[in-house]
């Protein structure tokens, strides 16, 4: 009987471990502010609404910007990579936008390919 007790005593302290850290680790809701250092949300670019994606994205998160081994960032919109580098982002309204990532060179090598080394900034729109 006794091993009976340590047993269940045991399950649910694993149970209750498990529950923890996937609680713990759960990041927050989607459409909260603050969306990281790698990603703007709707909500996030609220306060920018007349702006375009370049404006907004130097004002909310420069680094995106910055050379890495002399190669800007490579800009896709709704998945599709458009050509021209950042100066795309001048021709897109933020009030059009739904999100931006920025992902660094070596997660957008990894899905991808080669060829990405100042990263990629993924918009997604409103459609």
């Amino acid at each position: 009987m006794r091993v009976l007790q340590t047993r269940n005593l045991l399950v649910l302290a694993f149970g209750l471990a498990v529950g923890l850290a996937g609680c713990a680790s759960g990041g927050g809701s989607g459409g909260s502010r603050g969306g990281g250092p790698n990603r703007l949300t709707a909500s996030d670019l609220e306060p920018v609404q007349q702006l375009d994606a370049y404006q907004a994205i130097q004002r909310l998160r420069p680094r995106w910007l910055r050379t890495r081994g002399g190669n800007y960032a490579a800009v896709f919109v709704d998945g599709t990579e458009r050509p021209g580098g950042l100066d795309v982002l001048r021709s897109i309204r933020v009030a059009e936008v739904e999100e931006m990532r920025y992902m660094s060179s070596t997660d957008a090598t990894t899905r991808y390919g080669t060829g990405y080394d100042g990263g990629v900034i993924l918009i997604t729109t409103k459609r």
